[in-house]
């Protein structure tokens, strides 16, 4: 290295002016990030190797929907700071700055799979200026940045292809400000002249910056994301706890957030469980690093143990309810594998249905971003809500989009064969509709029947 790596919480010393970038992989990572930075001023090139994908920019359509993204697109690109090409070699030549931002694809067991990042670097080797820094913002395992400028060197010779590690913040539904503003930017780099470039590049960016290592930073994002996982299991556990000791885990977690060593963000919200597989990658990397060096990693075993198991969530409600689902007809509102975002990747409520539907459960689903008949949907979506009910004897919430409290429950009631909501994210309030008539189980909360006194949740 030419200079000295700089250490966790280093200064970032000034360097040549980022003014151009090429963002290399267009999805929901990479089509956000394109749009903030050219919001932020840069000329900014997006490339990705998919000619659909850019026909549908070109238009301005982003792969999947994000609030605000398609205004943000159209404007930039009317301003010319932003294109969108599918070819390196229009799009590398001349950027000061290349940055990986795919949403890194994963396996049926959440291992990450390279492949795309892989070949973006052998096109980056080909096309890129000697000089460029190489950012990587895709969820990658330790060590893979090390690899990747190694992949560079040996391919290309030129000792200025650096590579930097700054891991995406994103958070679905909310990206844009997130990447605009998020609570702190990780700068990965080995040289303090690579950290100081890479904080250039995300100068519009409002947030301060960690610089560490590249190993540290890329454990920095497997150990967030695992926290956070472990966050979700814990309360998912302790809402059971509640369910079988009468408990209410909504005032629980009340009691949780107000200790000031927990606070009231922390990320504590009974449910499903975590999904999408962005969490469940990061605890398969940290499970993986501790398999190949004989070390145990029991506490994120037992994280992922207890997210595979909440999917039979609804089905044990149901059997403690009707004994036999053959033929209990259930509606799903919420197809999403949350709110604020059309993607169907990983959606827990998608294997719900298909559980139910392997047990005899005729299953019908609406969601506000899922059109009627989509074919990524293993079961019957409707137009509404009321077509989702009609005839059917349990209605679910399982992703928890704001517009369902603004449903005429009146008329859901009127429609269902019998009114048994189960509120698998404690969306709903509990009395309104036991006052009309439903039958409400919430998870880890206390059942509210229609005139009948609490009893045990779900």
């Amino acid at each position: 290295m030419t200079d000295a790596a700089p250490g966790t919480g280093a200064t970032v010393e000034a360097a040549p002016a980022v003014r151009s970038v090429c963002v290399f992989g267009l999805w929901h990572l990479g089509t956000v990030a394109a749009a903030c930075l050219a919001e932020s001023g840069l000329e900014v090139r997006g490339v990705d190797l998919d000619p659909d994908v850019i026909r549908d920019l070109k238009a301005g359509r982003p792969p999947i929907f994000e609030p605000g993204l398609e205004a943000l697109i159209d404007r930039q690109l009317a301003a010319g700071r932003l294109l969108f090409t599918a070819s390196p070699r229009e799009a590398l030549p001349g950027a000061d700055a290349v940055l990986i931002a795919y949403d890194t694809p994963v396996d049926g067991d959440d291992r990450s799979d390279l492949t795309p990042i892989l070949a973006a670097v052998d096109e980056i080797g080909r096309w890129a200026d000697p000089g460029a820094l190489v950012v990587v913002s895709s969820q990658v395992p330790v060590g893979t940045c090390e690899a990747l400028e190694a992949r560079l060197r040996e391919r290309t010779g030129a000792a200025g292809l650096g590579v930097a590690y700054c891991p995406e913040n994103l958070n679905l539904g909310r990206a844009i400000d997130t990447f605009l503003s998020p609570d702190r930017l990780v700068i990965g780099a080995d040289t303090h002249a690579a950290a100081a470039r890479t904080r250039s590049l995300f100068a519009g960016v409002r947030a301060p910056a960690l610089v560490m290592s590249r190993r540290s930073a890329e454990m920095t994002k497997h150990a967030l994301n695992s926290f956070l996982a472990t966050s979700v299991s814990f309360v998912n556990e302790i809402a059971d706890l509640c369910d079988v000791t009468g408990a209410d885990v909504v005032d629980v977690v009340r009691g949780l957030k107000s200790d000031s060593r927990i606070g009231p963000r922390a990320f504590l919200a009974p449910g499903l469980g975590f999904a999408g597989g962005t969490l469940a990658r990061d605890i398969q990397v940290l499970r993986a690093q501790g398999e190949a060096r004989g070390m145990a990693t029991l506490l994120l075993d037992a994280t992922l143990a207890v997210n595979r198991s909440r999917v039979a969530l609804v089905e044990r409600r149901l059997a403690r309810e009707y004994g036999d689902l053959a033929d209990v007809e259930v509606a799903i509102l919420g197809l999403t594998y949350k709110p604020g975002t059309s993607t169907l990747r990983r959606s827990i409520a998608l294997d719900i249905g298909q559980r139910l539907a392997a047990a005899g459960c005729p299953v019908r689903g609406f969601d506000p971003m899922v059109r009627p008949g989509a074919p990524e949907v293993p079961f019957r979506a409707c137009a509404d809500a009321y077509a989702a009910a009609d005839g059917a004897d349990a209605l679910v919430i399982a992703t928890e989009w704001p517009e369902f409290r603004d449903l005429d429950f009146v008329r859901i009631h009127a429609a269902m064969r019998r009114p048994l909501v189960i509120d698998c994210k404690n969306h709903l309030d509990p009395e309104s509709l036991a006052a009309l008539g439903f039958h409400y189980a919430g998870t880890g909360r206390p059942v509210r029947k229609p005139g009948a006194t609490a009893e045990r949740g779900c």
